[in-house]
């Protein structure tokens, strides 16, 4: 098999501090904008686990074809963390991951606690 030369695909990890807390305990919110932003980046979404504390907190995680992206909220606290990791098996990846981040801080209108990206 002919393969192209391996290169490690980006995982980039945030922390959000949120004003509107209905954000972080609208679940069915965030599938529904995930379901979007799959089509409008042409990911293939393989699963999805979604799980409501008694809070109404969540956290939901999505398995791709290409990888994952999981979230946690801690409404008590306006916050979340959210992960993004596409590899790059048959194309670079790292601008979609990054414009996908980019998508989910503007749905949730979130100021940025922490910001890493780690190249794996």
């Amino acid at each position: 098999m002919d393969l192209p030369p391996y290169s490690p695909g980006l995982h980039k990890l945030v922390t959000l501090h949120v004003d509107d807390t209905q954000k972080l305990t609208n679940s069915k919110g965030f599938v529904a904008i995930t379901d979007s932003i799959l089509e409008k980046f042409n990911l293939e979404k393989v699963g999805v686990i979604v799980h409501d504390f008694d809070n109404d907190s969540f956290t939901i995680s999505f398995c791709l074809k290409e990888s994952h992206i999981c979230i946690h909220t801690w409404p008590e606290y306006n916050q979340l963390t959210l992960d993004v990791y596409l590899c790059n098996y048959q194309q670079d990846n790292s601008q979609k991951v990054r414009q996908i981040m980019a998508e989910y801080i503007t749905y949730f209108e979130g100021a940025i606690i922490k910001d890493f990206e780690i190249n794996r």
